[in-house]
Formats: C-alpha cells, sequence, structure tokens
C-alpha cells in the first residue's frame, strides 16, 4: 500500500482522538485499519470484530460469567511464543485468533464486559497490563487466561516480569486505573517497537503519525518519524515535518533551545540531500 492509501486510517484515528475520550473499541480498530492492505479489507475486518465483541457478550451475567465465556469458553490466552507478531496488537485478529498481549486481550475484556453491564478498567502496571473492577481490588490477568489476582499477586506478577528486587517498592500507585488514551497509547508504544525492531518503514510512519495524535509535544517522535521519511527518500517532507515542529506555536517557550538546534540541524541535513 502507498503512503497516499494510509492517510486514511491515520486521519480518522486523529479524527477520534480528539476531543473527549473516544470510544475505546472503535479507536483500537482505527489503529488495526491502519495496517489493512486496503479500506474494503479494514470495513469487512472490523465489521465482523464489532459482531465478534457482540456475540462474546451475548448471555453474560456478571464478572465471573465473563471471564467464564472468555478464557474458558472461548479460549483467549496469552501469545507467549510469538509476541512480537504484530497482529498481537490488532483488535480484530486478537478477537480471531483468540490470542495476543496483555493489553490487547485487556481491550476484549474491557469491551465485551461493557456490552454485557460488567464494567472493567485497565491497569497500566509497570511491565505488564491489566483490567479491574472499578472500585475493588479484583484484579485480572488476561494475558494469563483470566487469571484472578489480589494486590500480592500483582507484586509478585511485578517483579517477574520486571526483575525487580525486594529493594523496588510496590505499592497501589503500581496499579493506576490507565485512560482510554493511555491505552491506545500503549497499544502504539508496542507497534512502535515491533516495527522499529525489523525496520518496516511502511509501518512505522502510519504508527508514529497516529501516536504523535495523542497530544505528544516532545521532539523524540518527530524526529524519528523524520528519520522514517528520509529512509524512504522523502527528505523534503522529512525537513518540512521537522520545521514545522520547531517554529510551531509556543515551541520555545516549551523546549530548549539546544534541542530546537539540534531538530534544524536534521531538518538541513535531510535538505542537503535535495542538492
Amino acid at each position: 500500500m502507498t503512503r497516499h492509501d494510509r492517510a486514511d486510517p491515520v486521519t480518522r484515528f486523529l479524527r477520534m482522538v480528539t476531543g473527549p475520550e473516544p470510544p475505546l473499541d472503535e479507536a483500537a480498530l482505527a489503529i488495526a485499519a491502519g495496517a489493512a492492505p486496503d479500506p474494503e479489507v479494514a470495513a469487512v475486518s472490523t465489521a465482523r470484530a464489532r459482531a465478534t465483541l457482540d456475540e462474546l457478550a451475548e448471555g453474560v451475567t456478571g464478572f465471573e460469567s465473563l471471564l467464564h465465556r472468555l478464557f474458558t469458553e472461548a479460549g483467549f490466552r496469552g501469545n507467549s511464543t510469538d509476541y512480537a507478531d504484530p497482529r498481537n496488537s490488532f483488535l480484530p485478529d486478537v478477537l480471531e485468533r483468540r490470542t495476543g498481549i496483555p493489553i490487547t486481550l485487556s481491550v476484549v475484556a474491557i469491551e465485551v464486559g461493557r456490552r454485557a453491564g460488567v464494567p472493567l478498567e485497565g491497569v497500566g502496571m509497570p511491565g505488564h497490563f491489566l483490567v479491574r473492577v472499578p472500585g475493588t481490588q479484583r484484579l485480572v490477568d488476561a494475558f494469563g487466561g483470566g487469571r484472578r489476582l489480589d494486590p500480592a499477586g500483582c507484586e509478585e506478577l511485578f517483579r517477574a516480569t520486571t526483575g525487580a528486587g525486594p529493594e523496588v517498592p510496590f505499592d497501589s500507585g503500581m496499579l493506576p486505573r490507565t485512560s482510554t488514551r493511555q491505552i491506545l497509547a500503549r497499544m502504539l508504544e508496542n507497534l512502535r517497537a515491533t516495527y522499529g525492531r525489523s525496520r518496516d518503514h511502511d509501518g512505522l510512519e502510519w504508527v508514529l503519525r497516529m501516536r504523535l495524535g495523542l497530544r505528544h509535544q516532545g521532539p523524540e517522535l518527530i524526529r524519528e518519524l523524520g528519520e522514517v521519511l528520509a529512509a524512504q527518500a522523502r527528505w523534503d517532507e522529512a525537513a518540512r515535518l521537522m520545521e514545522s515542529w520547531v517554529d510551531g506555536p509556543g515551541r520555545g517557550s516549551r523546549s530548549g533551545a539546544e534541542v530546537l538546534d539540534e531538530v534544524r540541524t536534521e531538518a538541513m541535513k535531510h535538505r542537503a540531500h535535495l542538492n
């Protein structure tokens, strides 16, 4: 797919995340559309995913019923054998394959729960992502097949996934409620790492453009996107992107002069390729 074909999913996502908190399911599906080979495939995949979420919610009567439906009947499990597969970050693929990474499996639980009247919230524990019944200490590890966790179990999981020793304190601050935008940012960061490792410039470009739409003001993502464009010999576009960021409203008051000079210098290097 050409970069022009990629514009629609990115534009759609950016419109969705402007203003109030977007619907989690629709925003997650919009992310997945970025990787679809064409708009028709994306539309079919999105419709099928919505229908699957609705079907999974049918007959669910409460918290335990929800966990039984997802992790016993439907068999959702974490993909520990191929964790880096980008399909683990795409909601339609997770619903079809019944496997994914902690955050996308948590999105499935949250959205099926919402449809069934069973509220759940995302919990951004360092090193892992969980879901919780709001206002309680009832936590679930969706990646672990719906394993129930109490705070002690969360601490054990935290230390296992991060390698943190007993000198690192663990308290309720390690189990924060995560907003929809934070969930989307974390999903995109996972894809950013995946596409970065594989040097997939096409995939990395749309991911970075979506990520920049989540109110990110710093230079890191802009510089990375400039590098991705330059790697595709789109030097003028890379230079204009970086110059636009440097000259943005109030940029000088938010960023140090040294950082601004570094970005300007990178823009000049990109322009030098055009001579």
